[in-house]
């Protein structure tokens, strides 16, 4: 009974990836409503590469986009990157499918909630994720950007089983404050969601975390599609929301999804619900529309899923408007999960 989510922090070069390519979409956005944006993020040591389509009234200045993102997530580069952009307009034939109102893509996406707590999200993922906010927020000296959090919760004896923590660190700083200060986050979140603090306890397991960031790794974008999900307690078809217009499914699908497996909890047809859109490129209504409540449902999912098809305009144009994705700020939704930040109006 035991399961494991993770998330990870702003510093993490996966996702300074994911927030420079939604910083781009956002600064289209907001100056050309109708922009097409599909853009990837690629990073390793100092060297950045954005990559992608863009059809656009406006023209976005990347390198200072990308310059602010840094000075927030890896401070240590942002006044001395290498930047090679590659950028072209989006290919006519995709452009032909979403003209007429159609999805922008083929696929399918998942939206879950559960009554475990108040964000209708599992319980470890959320238990990581505070912890993750937690750490951003104490803005200790001696730590740096990239960290990572991960929970193992025991479903069966409803206990946190291990809590771990690998946050990078100064050359300078001493292991034991390091570890004090992460098993006091680790204590104050579980104690604020009256969970036991009694769990096995793992900081930087290696013993140091000093190299840290693109110097580490290489990041990408949309590589963290878990930690901006439901830290593997669904499904996931596959595509990130990052760096892409709502035109793409991959994000508006997904946002809709979730919201109506909210909206499921809410009328209190189930405790706990998977909903599965699938779309085909240029086809305004979806293929295929399913619900799973695990057991939890107190009607018929051929209800649910009549119920659904007859309360939401589930074509990329309705979803695009009935929850005003042209209007949000896309950069607040690329770290700490897409699915829990009530001014969203997906979660609303």
């Amino acid at each position: 009974m035991l399961f494991t989510s993770e998330q990870i922090s702003a510093g993490h070069p996966d996702k300074i990836c994911d927030q420079i390519s939604d910083a781009v979409v956002s600064d289209c956005l907001r100056n050309d409503r109708n922009s097409r944006v599909a853009v990837e993020t690629l990073i390793k040591d100092n060297h950045i590469i954005v990559a992608g389509e863009i059809t656009s009234k406006f023209e976005p200045h990347i390198e200072s986009t990308v310059a602010s993102v840094l000075y927030r997530c890896q401070p240590s580069i942002y006044s001395d990157f290498d930047l090679v952009t590659h950028i072209t307009k989006q290919s006519p034939d995709i452009a032909q499918g979403v003209d007429n109102k159609g999805a922008g893509d083929q696929g399918m996406m998942f939206g879950y909630a559960t009554d475990e707590t108040s964000k209708m999200l599992p319980l470890p993922f959320v238990l990581a994720t505070a912890a993750i906010e937690s750490l951003e927020s104490a803005g200790h000296p001696g730590l740096l950007p990239d960290a990572k959090a991960q929970v193992t919760y025991d479903y069966g004896r409803r206990r946190i089983d291990t809590f771990l923590i690998s946050t990078q660190h100064r050359e300078d700083v001493d292991p034991d404050d390091v570890f004090y200060l992460c098993r006091r986050i680790m204590t104050n979140v579980a104690e604020s969601y009256g969970k036991n603090t009694d769990f096995r306890v793992l900081v930087n397991p290696t013993g140091r975390f000093v190299t840290g960031g693109s110097f580490a790794d290489t990041g990408v974008t949309g590589r963290k599609i878990i930690c901006d999900t439901y830290g593997g307690a669904a499904h996931h078809g596959g595509g990130a929301f990052s760096g892409k217009d709502p035109t793409k499914v991959d994000r508006s699908g997904a946002y809709m999804a979730r919201k109506i497996a909210k909206d499921i909890l809410r009328h209190k047809y189930a405790r706990r619900c998977e909903v599965q859109l699938a779309y085909a490129i240029g086809v305004e209504e979806p293929v295929s529309v399913m619900v799973d409540t695990f057991h939890t449902g107190k009607v018929p999912r051929a209800y649910l899923t009549s119920w659904i098809r007859k309360h939401y305009d589930l074509t990329p144009a309705g979803i695009i408007s009935g929850l005003g994705l042209r209007d949000v700020n896309y950069e607040r939704t690329s770290t700490l999960g897409h699915f829990w930040r009530q001014y969203l109006p997906w979660e609303e």
